[in-house]
């Protein structure tokens, strides 16, 4: 059979157009000459099979007929005839010849110029000499293949977001669905938009300020490492507790002759349940009512909680008449 393309790619024979891509890509990078100036004449014969192979297997016909009759079928002056021929083929004998591209052609497809360190850009597209562009293309190999150099693939900065949530959310816990989009690079580095559900768990007691990092869920560009994309946990206001640390705290209006007899609270608590909180002390405008266990959960052993704080608005009435006045005086003088 001549030369096994599949062998040079390092691919099996049932690999798809994306895997021969991806393949050619990472060997032309390792074998490109002008990035193996010490050991060119090896590179170069390296290089070029390669390139030949990538361009056989791309190619649905080539393929076809390389995997019917090898190497040689490829260069056949009088390919066999009829049934079993080469695609194309009859009884009139027609001819096919194998001819390939240039190496370099096949690798400015893929990367927009053949000589990367030197003769400018075949395209017109480049600086002379071709720096820049050889710069970035060695380094997005680096960067997609692990390989190490001196100068690391930068990383972009992380992209925040807020993350609004209720406090019954932080609470009880919750999953939240986020939709994002963002560009990808298929195997010949063309951008594509794509959509993504992203899942997040909030867990019960998590704060505001709790940070939930999707590592590298950023834009991919070449030689760069995509940004971490970052969601914050934002408290939303609730209309009647407050949250202080893991305290829960809520206010309570009572007219003055309840703050001075006594008082039962009903509290009904984020996950639904009614707490019933008699209060028999005198309540003073900074008296707190503590019911120990009954705020938030604590992160670190969500079965453990920190307390729920009553505080108490007194009402105050606004006039007093002169009897009332007098018992008052008379009430509080006999205690």
């Amino acid at each position: 059979m001549g030369v096994d393309y599949y062998k040079v790619l390092q691919v099996d024979r049932s690999a798809k157009d994306e895997d021969l891509k991806k393949a050619y890509r990472k060997l032309a990078m390792k074998w490109h000459p002008d990035k193996n100036p010490n050991n060119k004449k090896e590179a170069e014969a390296k290089f070029k099979q390669i390139s030949e192979a990538y361009d056989v297997l791309s190619d649905p016909q080539k393929r076809a007929i390389y995997d019917q009759y090898g190497e040689e079928g490829l260069n056949s002056q009088a390919p066999p005839s009829g049934p079993g021929g080469f695609p194309g083929s009859s009884d009139s004998g027609a001819s096919f010849r194998f001819n390939g591209r240039s190496a370099d052609d096949i690798f400015s497809e893929f990367f927009g110029f053949s000589k990367p360190f030197g003769g400018g850009d075949p395209r017109g597209t480049g600086p002379p000499g071709g720096f820049r562009f050889a710069e970035d293309v060695f380094s997005s190999y680096r960067s997609s293949t692990g390989e190490t150099s001196n100068a690391p693939p930068r990383k972009s900065a992380p992209i925040e977001r807020q993350l609004p949530c209720s406090l019954e959310d932080l609470y009880k816990g919750a999953t939240k669905k986020m939709k994002i989009s963002r560009d990808v690079l298929d195997s010949s580095w063309r951008s594509t938009t794509v959509e993504e559900i992203l899942t997040i768990e909030i867990k019960p007691g998590w704060k505001k300020g709790t940070k939930i990092t999707f590592p590298e869920k950023g834009n991919e560009q070449r030689g760069i490492i995509p940004s971490d994309l970052v969601f914050i946990v934002d408290e939303k206001p609730h209309a009647v507790f407050k949250r202080d640390g893991n305290d829960l705290v809520i206010t309570q209006k009572i007219p003055l002759v309840e703050a001075l007899t006594g008082y039962t609270a009903q509290v009904t608590t984020l996950d639904g349940r009614t707490l019933t909180v008699p209060v028999n002390n005198v309540i003073s405008p900074s008296y707190e009512e503590v019911v120990k266990g009954e705020g938030m959960p604590i992160p670190k052993d969500p079965s453990k909680k920190g307390n729920l704080r009553i505080k108490f608005n007194i009402k105050f009435p606004s006039r007093l008449t002169t009897e009332q006045k007098s018992g008052i005086k008379r009430m509080f003088s006999s205690s």
